[in-house]
C-alpha cells in the first residue's frame, strides 16, 4: 500500500513517502512556518520515492498534541489531498509515535511537553492500545502515575531518568503498523486537542 505521511506537530517536519518498491523519508528543521515548506518537501519526497500524488493510497498525518498551528496545517493538507483524490486518511497521535519507541512487553506512559512543568500524557499497553486516555498532567501528577509504566517523553524531564523518544522514527513505525486502520471517512481526521490553545482559552 502506497502512503504519504507527514508530521507537522513540532519544530521538525517529517515527510515519508512509500511505494511498493520505494521509500523515502526526510526530516527537516523548520526555521519557517510549516505552511511555507510542507508542499515543497512533499513534492521532493514523492519524487525520491518515484511516486505521483495520485499513486498514494493513504494520506497519514500527526494530529498532535503539539504545535496548534502546525497540526492544523498538516490535517488540512491531508484532508485536501484525500478529498481531491478519493483516498484514505490515517491519524497518528504524538503519543502513539512515542509509544512505538519501546518494544518491550510493558505498559507505557507517553509525555509531550506542555511547558511550565506540565505535560500532555497518554498510557498504552504493550500492544500500543490506549489504557490511559489523553490528559493534561502537572509534573507532580506524572510522578504520581508513573509506577508500573515505562515513561517515554518527547523532551528530557528534569530530575527523572525517562526515555527521550524519537518521534520522527516512532511516527514512521506507527504509520506502517496502522495502515489497516486508514479510512475513507476524511472528516474523521481531526486535531487532538488535550487542552485548548491560549488564544482559544482567552476567547472563552
Amino acid at each position: 500500500m502506497n502512503y504519504l505521511a507527514f508530521d507537522t506537530s513540532g519544530t521538525f517536519l517529517t515527510v515519508t513517502a512509500k511505494g511498493k518498491d520505494s521509500f523515502f523519508n526526510h526530516i527537516k528543521e523548520c526555521t519557517r512556518s510549516h505552511s511555507v515548506i510542507l508542499m515543497d518537501e512533499i513534492e521532493n519526497c514523492l519524487e525520491k520515492a518515484s511516486l505521483e500524488l495520485a499513486d498514494v493510497d493513504v494520506f497519514a498525518c500527526s494530529v498532535g498534541p503539539g504545535s496548534f498551528t502546525g497540526i492544523r496545517i498538516g490535517v488540512a493538507t491531508a484532508k485536501a489531498f484525500a478529498y481531491a483524490l478519493s483516498k484514505k486518511v490515517l491519524a497518528v497521535t504524538s503519543f502513539l509515535a512515542l509509544a512505538y519507541n519501546v518494544t518491550d512487553n510493558t505498559d507505557k506512559l507517553t509525555l509531550v511537553n506542555a511547558r511550565h512543568d506540565n505535560y500532555y500524557a497518554c498510557g498504552f499497553n504493550a500492544n500500543n492500545e490506549v489504557i490511559l486516555p489523553p490528559c493534561f498532567l502537572t509534573k507532580e501528577e506524572v510522578l504520581a502515575k508513573k509506577d508500573g509504566f515505562t515513561v517515554i517523553s518527547d523532551t528530557e524531564v528534569e530530575g527523572e531518568n525517562f526515555i527521550v523518544g524519537d518521534i520522527a522514527e516512532g511516527f514512521r513505525l506507527a504509520v506502517e503498523d496502522n495502515l489497516d486502520k486508514a479510512s475513507f471517512d476524511v472528516e474523521s481526521l481531526v486535531p487532538l486537542y488535550v487542552k485548548k490553545s491560549q488564544a482559544e482559552e482567552e476567547l472563552c
